[in-house]
């Protein structure tokens, strides 16, 4: 069917997005759009209604960098190889001082060598506080092709964390995509499907599901797509940031049902590291667009 066709029967198509014939659709891709336009940066955006299967997209399937993002697959890969008894959550980790790497976290600065706690922990500390030391820690324990390497077989090729972290000269897997995207890679459709699959209880197990969501339902960071939300709303998610990315993607749990959502920026013009950065202004607003647009779709008692 042909661009005129659709029109003719009432639906909007907007490069880049893939919106259905509602007017609440039409409204809301008509509200995203001019956000996205108007970011100076490169924007790739998903959304979809996990109940409905309502869904929205603007360059989806790009191929961006992740910053901290990753963090949360490398998790998967953690609660992947435990169920496949290669690993214990219980396993316990040293901290060691050739170790500690700056940045975000609080092992480097506030543990010292020597110290000793379990795998759990390591994860914990990678996605709520984004510790870049903890994900090094569980990067020994891993490896770190393992995690590309599962999401291929998952159906989401892009996805891959190319190198420890501030490590990359020295323990890059591909040496290429190192300097391309940095940590990793993704791109928003494949980190929903991650996402969709996760409240699914479909990776892993329905129990790993269970506390992997717990842990994202931690993350510290409130200036992305937590940024406008209500205070009662809550968010399992893990955002990424450096000089010229910023990025988050996780399930909003709205009165109208959960909703998955990614925003991955890049080549930000804004590379401020300040709580009013524009990309995380921007994943903000997203946000509060995806509030608005669902909270009116929620069940009346």
């Amino acid at each position: 069917m042909t661009s005129r066709s659709l029109l003719a029967l009432g639906v909007l198509v907007l490069p880049g997005f893939n919106v259905r014939s509602q007017e609440t659709d039409k409204a809301f891709a008509g509200r995203i759009l001019p956000l996205v336009k108007s970011h100076r940066g490169q924007v790739a955006v998903a959304v979809k209604h996990l109940d409905s299967g309502e869904s929205f997209h603007h360059d989806a399937d790009q191929a961006m960098p992740t910053a901290s993002l990753i963090k949360f697959m490398v998790m998967l890969e953690v609660y992947q190889q435990v169920r496949e008894g290669k690993l214990k959550l219980s396993d316990l980790v040293v901290l060691r001082k050739e170790d500690m790497v700056p940045g975000s976290g609080i092992l480097t600065y506030h543990f010292s060598d020597g110290a000793t706690f379990p795998l759990r922990d390591a994860v914990r500390l990678m996605i709520v506080y984004s510790d870049n030391t903890a994900t090094n820690l569980v990067l020994d324990k891993i490896g770190i092709a393992s995690t590309g390497q599962r999401m291929a077989e998952w159906g989401c090729p892009n996805t891959r964390i190319h190198a420890k972290v501030f490590k990359g000269s020295t323990t890059s897997i591909d040496p290429e995509r190192t300097k391309k995207f940095g940590l990793g890679s993704t791109t928003a459709r494949e980190t929903v499907l991650l996402l969709e699959k996760l409240h699914q209880g479909k990776l892993v197990s329905p129990e790993a599901c269970k506390e992997m969501i717990a842990h994202l339902k931690k993350c510290d960071d409130k200036s992305k797509l937590k940024r406008f939300l209500p205070e009662k709303i809550a968010v399992a998610h893990k955002t990424g940031s450096v000089s010229d990315v910023k990025t988050d993607a996780g399930i909003l749990y709205l009165p109208g049902g959960p909703v998955a959502v990614c925003v991955l920026t890049a080549k930000n013009e804004d590379k401020r590291f300040r709580d009013d950065n524009a990309a995380s202004v921007l994943i903000g607003k997203i946000a509060k667009e995806v509030h608005d647009h669902f909270a009116k779709k929620a069940p009346t008692k």
